[in-house]
Parts: structure tokens; C-alpha cells; sequence
């Protein structure tokens, strides 16, 4: 039996101490779906409703540079994103185009309201409109590791920014909580022609800092002072560690978060950075074709997001958590914009991205073990909340308003396997209820009822089934 301790004393204490929520972002999959009113308003259910779905709070809305018209290197049906701001190509003259990105606002406005109170917005940028970049490519430099906005596009580049979020705020009714002007600035991976998507180098040190400076001036001017600012999303903790600590003193009085992503294990040095310097952390993309478990079948994708969840919560301790894409799949027969998507469904028995598969030509989602072991976590740990941790295989939150306690425990393991929670410094919980994921999606669970009758004074005796991941939801009757 392992036996965990679960206190109070080991609350996560990044930015104000509270868990602000989980995530995704809307980059690419909106953009793909948003053609369909079926398909988005089924999103806004399955991805955000609490009640219903995942209860996701957060939304990464990309603000899309837009490629020059007559490229045609970007090859996946969803990643070739349109920008607000267009060039005639005869005369030079730039206009505003507010219907260009329509199918992602669409998307995005629907999530918006599904979320409710808790909803988050946050606009981010993966590179500048085209005519404002070295190249003329919105996919980045000529050699993927030079800065690829011009210098003398800064100024422009963060009036576009601030202009599309006051936009977004002021015609659509949307508060966008916070700005993030660039995405993975510190990597190589950008490069002129890509057929992926957009994306652009920015130097760490003088080159972030000035865009960061930059950006924030144009906030100013539209009086986006509610909008926060953050820096730098790179592509893995120990850039991102390195990006802050490159950081000119101007572009640290102006930021007021980090963000990174984890697509390599995290390291506990940029989370110390924070709390030593009292700002924010956020865990804002991840997500990989990986596995885990004992003879997993379905469940090894799914086990590897719940481990992938904690591991991050434990060594980074940030104050939210975000997937990459919640979709970042699609089946279709047709065509699309002289692209294809897959022919057919590939085997949930491997790895794969995202939680969700959007089948186009009959216009629904089909739903992963994943995607119900996401929602072991999201459903469940609320916004609000205190995360608590414990070890490597649990993540832990409280409600102290509605002395409510939160245990998922993930079994990777082939056979059942009992564990042992001991309470300390909260309360002597009186009622448990117990929700579980496993197996697969035509025979397996799907957050369903599950029997515990081991609750104690001070613990929780349970008998983990194998490979599965499971909520324990403890209350004080009163």
C-alpha cells in the first residue's frame, strides 16, 4: 500500500496562491472548426461547459500575423491563419480586415460564454503580419535562428497587437485578461517557407525586452490597463528561465507574468525565479504523442496526460495549466483550401495530440480516454482553489469557502493497487465520492460512479484500479 500525506502546509503559493484555472488554445483547431456553427457550438459544450464538458476556463485566442497571399508553403488545413492588418500588394496601402479571422472569434466568443464567470481570455501572437518581417514570411527567417521582425516594425507590430485586443474587448464584448506577444521567441524552429505554420525568432535580452517595452506603450495608448503582459512562452522552462533572467530592468517593470511551455521534462529553476521575484507562473502549452502504463491499451495516451499534469504542477508549481490544442486532429473526405485532413480515424491504442478528433464531414467530435482523463482534473479542481501537492502520482486541491478536498490519483500500473491518504492540517471530512476513467471508449469508464468506503478521521483508504486515473471528491457535512 503507498501512503500519501496530504496538508495544507504543502499549497502551491505562485502568484496569490490560488489556481486560476485550466486550458487550451484555440491555435489551430478554431480556426479549422469554426466554419461549422455544429462544430463550435458543440466545442463551447464538450471543452468549456462545466456542467457538461471538461469545464475548461482558459483560451489562448491566436492573434494571426497573415502569411503573404501568394505563398502557399503552409500544408496543414488549420495553421495557415489569417491577419487583421492587409497590404495592397499595387498601391502598399494597409486596412483593417475584422472578418478575416471570423472563424476563430466565433469559436472563441462561444467558449467565452459556455465559461461563464470563470472565463479567461488570453491573445497571443506567433509572428507579425509579413510585410512587417525580415523574410516577408510570417513562418520566419531565411536561418531560423535570426530575429525575423524588422527593427524598424516594433513600433508597428505592438500597435497591432494592443489595436485587435482592444478589438476583441471593445466590438465583441470579450475581456482579454492578458497579452502575450510572443510564442517559443528563443527557438530555431521558425524558419521561411515552413509548411507548419507562423512563428518568429526574438533574441533573448535587449530584442524581447524592447518588443515587451514596446507592446506594453501601445497598451497604454488603448487603455488596455486591465490587460496584462507576459513573457516569453518558450518552448521549455530552461529557456524560459534564461529568457527571464536576460530581461532588461525596463521589461521587468512592465511584464506582469511568465509563461512557459514543457515540451521537454520541466526544471524547478524558472518557478523559483518567480516566487523569488513575486510574479506570476503559468504552464501555457504542452502535449506530445505519448504513452504510459502497464499493457494500457486506450488509457496509455491518457495516463501520459495525467502524469504529464502532475509532473508539471509538482516541479514547476505554476498557478494554471493549458494544453497545446484540446483538437488537433480532423477526418475528412474533402478537401480543404487545396489541403487535406486524414482519411480516417487512427488507432487510440498509441499516442496521439490532443484530447478530441473533429470528424468535418459529419461535423462531430470524437472524444478520446484523454480527453476523460483531462477531465479527471479540470472538472473536478476548480479555479480558486488551493493545489496541494503530495507526490508524483496525486495532485491535491482544497475549497476552504466549501471545506471541499480534491484527490486524483493515477494508477499506471497493470494491476489494482491500494493507496492510503493521511490528513493533516484540514479538516475530518465526513462524505467521499469517488469518479473514475478506464479502459476504452466503447467498454471503458468515463468519469463514471465508483465505490470508496475507506474514508476515515484522518485518511482515505482506496483501492486504485489498475490503469486507471480517479477523482475523490471529500466534503465536510455540516
Amino acid at each position: 500500500m503507498t501512503k500519501t500525506t496530504v496538508s495544507l502546509n504543502n499549497q502551491i503559493t505562485t502568484g496569490d496562491g490560488s489556481f486560476k484555472g485550466w486550458g487550451t488554445s484555440l491555435c489551430w483547431w478554431a480556426n479549422r472548426v469554426g466554419g461549422s456553427k455544429k462544430l463550435t457550438r458543440d466545442a463551447a459544450e464538450l471543452f468549456f461547459d462545466k456542467e457538461k464538458g471538461l469545464g475548461l476556463n482558459i483560451m489562448r485566442y491566436n492573434i494571426g500575423g497573415g502569411d503573404d497571399p501568394t505563398h502557399t508553403h503552409i500544408q496543414r488545413t488549420d495553421s495557415m491563419m489569417p491577419g487583421f492588418l492587409e497590404k495592397n500588394t499595387e498601391t502598399g496601402e494597409l486596412s483593417w480586415n475584422y472578418e478575416a479571422d471570423k472563424r476563430q472569434l466565433d469559436v472563441l466568443e462561444a467558449c467565452y460564454r459556455a465559461s461563464g464567470e470563470d472565463a479567461y481570455v488570453e491573445a497571443f501572437s506567433n509572428s507579425p503580419p509579413y510585410f512587417m518581417t525580415v523574410s516577408g514570411c510570417s513562418s520566419g527567417h531565411r536561418n531560423p535562428n535570426c530575429n525575423n521582425l524588422r527593427r524598424d516594425s516594433v513600433e508597428a507590430f505592438a500597435e497591432y497587437l494592443a489595436h485587435v485586443t482592444d478589438y476583441i474587448q471593445r466590438e465583441k464584448g470579450i475581456k482579454v485578461h492578458s497579452l502575450a506577444p510572443m510564442n517559443e521567441p528563443y527557438s530555431n524552429y521558425w524558419y521561411k517557407d515552413s509548411p507548419k505554420q507562423e512563428g518568429c525568432h526574438v533574441s533573448p535580452g535587449k530584442r524581447q525586452s524592447e518588443l515587451l517595452v514596446a507592446v506594453k506603450r501601445a497598451m497604454r495608448k488603448y487603455a488596455l490597463g486591465s490587460t496584462d503582459l507576459t513573457a516569453s512562452d518558450e518552448t521549455n522552462s530552461s529557456r524560459a528561465a534564461k529568457s527571464f533572467a536576460a530581461l532588461s530592468a525596463d521589461a521587468l517593470s512592465v511584464i506582469d507574468r511568465i509563461s512557459t511551455h514543457t515540451y521537454e521534462r520541466a526544471k524547478p529553476k524558472i518557478g523559483d525565479l518567480c516566487r523569488r521575484t513575486d510574479i506570476d507562473l503559468w504552464m501555457t502549452e504542452t502535449d506530445w504523442s505519448s504513452e504510459s502504463g502497464e499493457n494500457a491499451g486506450e488509457m496509455a495516451p491518457a495516463l501520459w496526460l495525467a502524469e504529464k499534469i502532475i509532473e508539471d504542477m509538482y516541479i514547476l508549481k505554476p498557478s494554471a495549466w493549458v494544453i497545446w490544442q484540446i483538437v488537433a486532429s480532423y477526418i475528412s473526405q474533402k478537401d480543404y483550401l487545396g489541403r487535406r485532413d486524414m482519411p480516417c480515424m487512427f488507432d487510440l491504442n498509441k499516442g496521439y495530440w490532443g484530447c478530441a478528433v473533429a470528424e468535418m464531414d459529419s461535423e462531430e467530435y470524437i472524444l478520446t480516454q484523454k480527453y476523460y482523463a483531462f477531465g479527471q482534473f479540470s472538472r473536478y479542481i476548480r479555479p480558486g482553489m488551493k493545489i496541494l501537492l503530495t507526490d508524483k502520482r496525486s495532485l491535491c486541491a482544497y475549497d476552504e469557502k466549501a471545506e471541499r478536498l480534491i484527490i486524483v490519483a493515477v494508477n499506471p500500473k497493470e494491476k489494482d493497487t491500494e493507496a492510503e491518504f493521511v490528513f493533516d492540517n484540514l479538516p475530518d471530512f465526513t462524505s467521499v465520492e469517488a469518479v473514475r476513467t478506464s479502459g476504452g471508449i466503447k467498454d471503458g469508464e468515463h468519469w463514471a460512479e465508483a465505490l470508496c468506503d475507506g474514508l476515515g478521521k484522518k485518511s482515505l483508504k482506496a483501492l486504485l484500479k489498475a490503469n486507471s486515473v480517479t477523482t475523490f471528491i471529500l466534503t465536510k457535512n455540516r
